[in-house]
């Protein structure tokens, strides 16, 4: 019937009234590129090859030829049409086809333009209304070179459609070469007629069962592979790729197969299964699907076709329980068979069934693609011409990275293809060494568990251990307090401390500190005590941790804010006996066994104590406080730190800060976080004075920006989300922070976009931005990245950290304790003078 019988609100374009149409159903996978055609995503939806042709080519007889398969092929001269709000296949009369002759042989570089001929072609887009939806070029570089690029977009073809194609061609134009006519047989059916036959036999319990069964397969799986990749992931994917080369040498490819042999299974199933090993390591997960395509021409009938037959099947492996890769290809030989044996449910049907919803983003169900194809290229033969298939790089890429290999002369070698959007070259290079590094380890050790195979090259693997780090440096190391009492002793009337009007110098904080060390002696605090305090911040609290140094014992800050259990556990786990708090806090720590030393309501004697120093006789390896971690994944774990912890700390970072007596600090942070004492230590080390940011203070963006620029703040230490919200405060005010030499990040993830505003006013040298890494048991930061603007630049720039600082080594480690190469995730490990001594219990 005519399209224009079909409905009036059709979205066709408009047919002369005498040209008669034909009006089917789609396929199922044609309903797919559709929609995806309609979302924005056809550019990587193109099938395009190119031929070249020695000897003397008669271009009418191709043309010719190329006309007869598209008047065989119904799909070849169909388009689509939306009716009722779905699509339908339009089948139009056979017309003339056109072969354009390009001449490129004065070119330059005929090779060279040859090629960008052929990627235009690629990248030329198709329309689904209009069509044409196959069309041909033919390039003439001389009399006797010529190269014929075809392309079809590929709602109407698929690669077994090529082979159909180019065998057609061959005898087509051999015959008419001679004016003969088409030696074909008539095709039995048209595609068209299997869209009718599939949405006829899949429905009722015939989908059932299959939808069923994949159902149950994919039950719980990852919506999303967690590749590391070079920039975050748009909104809509481009399909903009390319290629890398892939190649796992004979012997251990040779392996592959024997493997698979002897678990009843095929290369392609451990080839995949070596894949899905690289994937699972390149993300952390041990539950991956890859996408594998099939030809879906499961008829006889349909063998001969030219058409979109192919059908895509997901296979999920399992790797946890660290497998070795012969159990591993058992599982994969189980999951792919039972895939191949339902491989006629539609992947359309499927991702409607599953849910999973339409997004631009990224491809449904999988994201990582595997092929083992025959051997691409060759000869084809074509009467009076020699003729050979090329290779050119598509351009495009269907899936975050796809797998595209075929065994060659023993090897199995071939293609890694990735998204640009996603992955730089760099590291789409990297990712495929790593698979021929795999296989070999594989090669070596079939039985040995999955954590046990490499990625690491011999030259990686000395670049991550000894060039990456180098012998760590030796920094001195001494007490805290010490180290304080010498900036006290030489000037000891510079302010050391401010709190909401009230001022200490560094003489007078460390009287205090004194008389209130002799005090705590008394109580029987002496080397290695610990002592709980619980104090409202203000400078009674620095006079509190000083006088416990100085009696011998380490801080546990008991924050009065945290809840009572949690509290409660904190003392009980610490074996604290010796509280230093405030009357108005008395309540907040029970326990009848506990000494309570109260800064306010023992004054009288604390003052009656003497404040000369105390003979310095601490050991720098001595404990100097226990801070609790957060307990996020269980139960709060003390966290024990030296004094010479913290003095390497600053030690090791002289050189890139240079503080000194002019910096002022805030103290923004509790004190039971351990960015306090980077912010305690950083000023009174070195001379500086400390502000006490009142907590009112703290909360208030505008009134905390206020207080930096009265005080005159030259170094400032954030979280990136109490930052950002300061830089909000900061665009409202007129006059800028001038005495701000620093700010450095911890504690947090940094979003580089989010201080553009910033750098917009200030620019990236003053102050400086500094990023920095660590946890409380590597007492702080053990990195440094000094934010230089290129970052915001830079869309695939993620949250830097640098690198480490002088007296530490890092090394990322797998689940094994293993190290791993660079773009491959895993635990940061940190060796060096920095680490905490342990946890309590």
């Amino acid at each position: 019937m005519s399209i224009m019988d079909v409905s009036a609100g059709a979205d066709a374009p408009a047919q002369p009234q005498d040209e008669e149409v034909f009006v089917f159903p789609v396929s199922f996978a044609q309903q797919r590129l559709w929609l995806l055609d309609r979302m924005g995503g056809q550019g990587s939806y193109g099938v395009t090859s190119g031929l070249r042709l020695s000897g003397p080519l008669r271009a009418e007889a191709m043309r010719l030829a190329l006309e007869e398969i598209v008047y065989r092929h119904e799909a070849l001269r169909t388009t689509f049409a939306t009716v009722d709000g779905e699509p339908v296949q339009v089948v139009r009369p056979a017309a003339r086809f056109p072969l354009p002759v390009e001449d490129i042989g004065a070119a330059g570089d005929v090779e060279a333009e040859m090629r960008r001929r052929v990627g235009e072609e690629t990248r030329r887009p198709f329309d689904l209304r209009s069509g044409p939806l196959f069309r041909a070029v033919l390039l003439r570089a001389s009399e006797q070179e010529h190269t014929l690029v075809v392309s079809m977009h590929h709602i109407v073809s698929d690669g077994w459609s090529l082979g159909v194609l180019f065998r057609e061609l061959s005898t087509l134009y051999g015959a008419f070469s001679r004016g003969e006519p088409s030696p074909l047989p008539d095709l039995p059916i048209q595609f068209a007629d299997y869209a009718v036959w599939e949405r006829d036999t899949l429905r009722g319990a015939a989908l059932e069962e299959r939808l069923g069964w994949w159902r149950d397969r994919l039950s719980g799986a990852p919506a999303l592979l967690e590749l590391s990749t070079d920039r975050p992931r748009p909104p809509a994917q481009s399909h903009r790729g390319a290629r890398e080369r892939v190649r796992v040498e004979p012997a251990a490819a040779e392996v592959l197969r024997t493997v698979a042999q002897e678990e009843g299974g095929t290369l392609f199933m451990a080839v995949l299964a070596a894949w899905q090993v690289l994937l699972s390591k390149y993300s952390g997960q041990d539950d991956v699907v890859v996408g594998t395509s099939v030809a879906g021409r499961t008829r006889v009938e349909v063998e001969g076709l030219i058409g979109f037959f192919v059908n895509t099947l997901p296979l999920r492996t399992d790797l946890s329980g660290d497998p070795t890769f012969r159990q591993l290809v058992r599982r994969v030989r189980e999951t792919t068979l039972g895939a191949f044996a339902r491989q006629d449910l539609p992947f359309d049907k499927l991702v409607d069934e599953l849910s999973t919803g339409r997004t631009l983003g990224h491809n449904p169900v999988f994201q990582a693609f595997m092929a083992l194809q025959n051997t691409p290229g060759g000869a084809l033969s074509i009467p009076g011409l020699t003729s050979r298939f090329f290779e050119s790089p598509s351009g495009t890429a269907k899936f975050d990275v796809s797998l595209l290999v075929w065994e060659s002369e023993g090897a199995v070698t071939g293609w890694l293809e990735y998204a640009t959007d996603l992955f730089d070259a760099a590291t789409a290079r990297r990712m495929a060494d790593h698979l021929a590094v795999l296989a070999s380890a594989i090669a070596a050790g079939p039985d040995r568990p999955l954590s046990s195979l490499t990625l690491l090259s011999d030259e990686e693997r000395a670049r991550v251990l000894r060039e990456w780090n180098p012998p760590a440096d030796a920094f001195p190391v001494f007490t805290l307090h010490g180290r304080f009492q010498a900036r006290a002793a030489e000037a000891p009337d510079r302010l050391a401390v401010s709190f909401q009007g009230e001022s200490l110098s560094y003489g007078e904080l460390n009287a205090r500190a004194n008389r209130l060390a002799r005090h705590l002696r008394r109580h029987g605090v002496g080397p290695e005590s610990r002592v709980g305090l619980c104090m409202e911040r203000g400078t009674a609290m620095l006079a509190g941790i000083l006088g416990i140094f100085k009696a011998g014992g380490a801080y546990v800050p008991l924050d009065p804010t945290y809840p009572a259990d949690r509290l409660a556990y904190m003392v009980e786990d610490a074996g604290i006996t010796v509280l230093v708090t405030e009357s108005a806090l008395l309540d907040r720590i029970e326990g009848d066994s506990i000494t309570r030393v109260l800064v306010d309501g023992d004054a009288q004697a604390i003052a009656s104590e003497e404040d000369e120093n105390l003979p310095v006789d601490v050991d720098p390896e001595a404990l100097a406080y226990v801070i609790y971690t957060s307990g996020s994944t269980g139960r709060p774990k003390g966290a024990m730190l030296t004094h010479a912890n913290v003095a390497r700390l600053f030690t090791s970072t002289d050189g890139r800060f240079g503080f000194g007596a002019k910096d002022v600090w805030t103290l923004f942070h509790s004190y039971a976080f351990d960015f306090s004492v980077w912010e305690i230590w950083g000023a009174l080390l070195y001379g500086g004075r400390l502000v006490v940011v009142p907590f009112l203070v703290s909360r208030s963006p505008e009134q905390f920006r206020a207080l930096l620029r009265e005080e005159g703040v030259t170094v400032l230490n954030q979280t990136p989300s109490a930052f950002q919200q300061l830089i909000e405060a900061d665009a409202k005010a007129p006059e800028p922070l001038e005495a701000l030499r620093y700010v450095v990040f911890g504690g947090e993830a940094l979003h580089f976009p989010s201080l553009r505003p910033w750098l917009d006013r200030y620019g990236p040298a003053h102050p400086r931005l500094v990023n920095m890494y660590g946890i409380t048991e590597t007492c702080v930061h053990v990195t440094h990245h000094a934010v230089t603007g290129r970052e915001l630049r830079d869309p695939g720039v993620a949250s830097v950290i640098g690198g480490q600082l002088a007296d530490l080594r890092l090394y990322v480690l797998d689940a094994a304790m293993h190290p791993v190469p660079l773009g491959v995730p895993g635990e940061l490990f940190v060796a060096g003078a920095g680490l905490a001594r342990g946890y309590l219990g």
